[in-house]
């Protein structure tokens, strides 16, 4: 679009990627977000100085601060975003929900005030029958929500959530809502001009969730029909309306088996998942966004929006993904996976390169990274095909687990709901298991490593000539028979590898033979300097190991998202 940017950052971030791709950039205080990206008074300082006619709050810290949005109108300058009042109306949980029972939007049952005490908290619940959810109101993202099934756990979960809601949002204001077991978390995407205009785009489906915050997101959703995506379409545009809202924002609902919706909540900016729904519709929403903000009308009618395709996203953190606790430490190795079709089926938005430091101060997330297919078979194997291919050293992160969740036969066929997680993990994800299939191609793939190594080891020190003179003399290695161990199966796998010759273009071709797989020849490019090692299967399967380390008596490679010892 042709607009210069000015980044800002704490002084943990002066080495970011998104400093160094800005045009100017601007040191706005220490690590902690109270004294940088929440403070005010710095940020403003940095616009003045800057001269900045615009911000842009992308989708956390400020991103839905009324009272920034009243500041940064008091100077001139435009907030990329909704108006103060518009943001002050559906940014509280409380005021949003009667907003919502004024526009004709389905709600949950609920009280709509603010919770006095712990007693109160009582009453409401026995009124609404359990089970029941205390909520923040004032924030999102999983803090200060709890989930209590009766008296005590009532008693336990307004603490917490007082204590939770006010560290995070500086507001200790709670609701209670009847808390809907086994639902969907299906969210609309609107996009509202100044001019009376607002359109609502396909829906994203946000039900794989740890600890209330989303981890997989799919666009459109399987459990919709056009039927239902209309009408809650129709419900997000008559809220937005309502309050006389511009910009882009996202009503999310909760939806029962039966298709049956709720209004949950608005956020009133940019939301993370926002690339699935760029992916399936061709729409650009930063750049609308910018445009609405720049008092342009929306070109696109809603007669327009068309869904192409389906997109996945699966958000990459750096943490324990067991027990979903953050990791943090220097990237030593970091390779994004790239599109391999020439159809841009894979995007990798992150703010993070080689050596970059992930810090206690923010958010663990290191890459949003999303698929696209013409049909959501083609998206989630774009996306199996984009983790294991996305290296990753340096810290722990939770690819082991969205590698599992993707390849699950719930996940597959589309029948799930925010529970997942908890009903097919309860004492936490372990790692993959490998199956009979999996575990001969990851003997087979181990017995190649094996063959490709003796092959390095024996031309070591030898010349060129040398080299191809005992090649052709079949003097160099040709024939091994091993047995792999995997770490955590009992019993070793016979391999036998044979070196076939070369091929076309001067690869080592190979046939490779395990129990329980039929043999198979291959030809392997393998750099020395490269992670990656690919193979494709005779049933057409393309698998990619990461070699990872080179241990005394084997090595360790990432299998299907999972680390494994080989000896």
């Amino acid at each position: 679009m042709g607009i210069k940017t000015v980044a800002i950052h704490s002084d943990a971030d002066v080495n970011s990627l998104h400093v160094q791709l800005a045009d100017e950039a601007v040191n706005v205080g220490p690590a902690p977000t109270s004294q940088s990206y929440l403070n005010i008074p710095n940020i403003i300082k940095a616009i003045k100085d800057t001269g900045a006619q615009a911000v842009h709050p992308g989708y956390g810290f400020l991103s839905e601060n009324a009272a920034f949005v009243k500041v940064l109108d008091g100077i001139g300058v435009t907030f990329i975003g909704p108006s103060e009042e518009a943001m002050a109306a559906m940014g509280d949980k409380i005021q949003s929900k009667i907003i919502a029972k004024e526009s004709k939007v389905n709600i949950i049952p609920g009280f709509n005030g603010v919770v006095r005490d712990v007693d109160h908290a009582l009453e409401i619940s026995k009124e609404i029958g359990y089970p029941v959810m205390l909520k923040a109101s004032a924030g999102g993202g999983g803090k200060g929500m709890r989930i209590a099934w009766n008296d005590d756990e009532v008693r336990e979960g307004f603490k917490i959530a007082k204590t939770e809601s006010m560290a995070s949002f500086g507001d200790d204001r709670l609701l209670i809502e009847k808390f809907i077991d086994n639902p969907r978390h299906i969210e609309i995407q609107i996009i509202s001009d100044k001019h009376g205009n607002t359109l609502y785009l396909p829906e994203r489906e946000c039900s794989i969730q740890r600890r209330n915050q989303k981890v997989i997101e799919e666009a459109p959703s399987t459990h919709i029909d056009e039927r239902t995506r209309k009408a809650m379409g129709e419900q997000a545009v008559m809220l937005a309306k309502h309050v006389k809202y511009s910009s882009a924002g996202t009503v999310e609902f909760l939806v029962d088996s039966a298709r049956n919706f709720y209004f949950l909540e608005m956020n009133t900016r940019l939301q993370v998942e926002h690339p699935i729904t760029e992916y399936i519709t061709g729409m650009d929403l930063v750049e609308q966004m910018i445009r609405v903000a720049a008092n342009q009308k929306l070109i696109p009618k809603q007669k327009d929006i068309k869904i192409n395709g389906w997109a996945i996203e699966s958000r990459v953190y750096a943490e324990d993904p067991e027990k979903y606790l953050p990791s943090i430490g220097r990237l030593s190795k970091y390779i994004e996976p790239k599109s391999t079709k020439g159809q841009n089926e894979v995007r990798c938005d992150s703010g993070i390169v080689e050596g970059s430091e992930i810090s206690i101060y923010y958010d663990p997330m290191i890459c949003k990274l999303c698929t696209h297919g013409a049909t959501r078979e083609e998206a989630i194997e774009n996306m199996k095909r984009a983790l294991d291919s996305y290296v990753i050293k340096g810290v722990t992160h939770n690819i082991p687990l969205l590698r599992e969740v993707i390849s699950h036969k719930r996940f597959a066929s589309g029948k799930y709901s925010t529970k997942f997680l908890a009903e097919e993990y309860p004492t936490g994800f372990k790692g993959h298991s490998p199956n009979p299939t999996s575990l001969a191609q990851l003997a087979s793939m181990a017995g190649l490593i094996h063959a490709k190594h003796e092959l390095r080891n024996w031309a070591w020190g030898r010349g060129r000539e040398a080299l191809l003179k005992e090649d052709l003399q079949g003097k160099a290695p040709h024939h091994w028979e091993i047995f792999v161990g995997v770490q955590g199966v009992e019993e070793t796998i016979p391999v036998k590898v044979q070196k076939l010759g070369k091929t076309a273009n001067g690869e080592d071709e190979f046939e490779i033979h395990t129990p329980g797989m039929a043999s198979f020849k291959t030809s392997v490019h393998w750099p020395l300097e490269s992670p990656l090692i690919s193979n494709k299967f005779d049933n057409g399967e393309e698998v990619t190991l990461q070699y990872l380390d080179t241990l005394p008596l084997g090595f360790r490679v990432q299998h299907l998202g999972t680390k494994f010892d080989i000896t």
